[in-house]
């Protein structure tokens, strides 16, 4: 019998242990690419966010102004405009915000593929060691 077809166990232990490291420096490159994506992705979040922010200041300050006139002109007094303004402007805010900050939740950084390939590299592996 050619020792070729039936290995010894000490040979299978080696190839598994190669396998599992090969497997393990592999899903640690994987690990460090998505990770490297999630966080390239949340810095993008938070510069959009950042300048949305500032543009919309801008923008809005001169609108807001025009508005309060503009309501003023048509028969809403003066301190009842600049109330209603302000409160339609801290509404849409807060819906910015939020919005904004959902991209950079601890949610989506999350390594999801990875986990992913963990999970069916640990169920490969218990299947080759049985």
């Amino acid at each position: 019998m050619n020792t070729q077809d039936n290995p010894s166990l000490a040979g299978l232990i080696t190839d598994l242990a190669q396998n599992v490291t090969t497997l393990v420096q592999t899903e640690a490159r994987l690990f460090r690419a998505e990770l490297s994506e999630k966080l390239a992705k949340a810095g993008a979040g938070a510069a959009e966010v950042l300048g949305g922010a500032i543009c919309l200041l801008a923008a809005l300050m001169v609108l807001l102004q025009a508005l309060v006139i503009a309501l003023t002109r048509a028969g809403l007094g003066a301190g009842w405009s600049s109330l209603l303004v302000g409160v339609v402007v801290a509404a849409l805010g807060i819906i910015l915000l939020r919005t904004g900050t959902a991209s950079m939740a601890p949610s989506e950084l999350t390594p999801d593929r990875t986990q992913e390939q963990l999970k069916r590299d640990a169920s490969v592996i218990k299947e080759q060691v049985r």
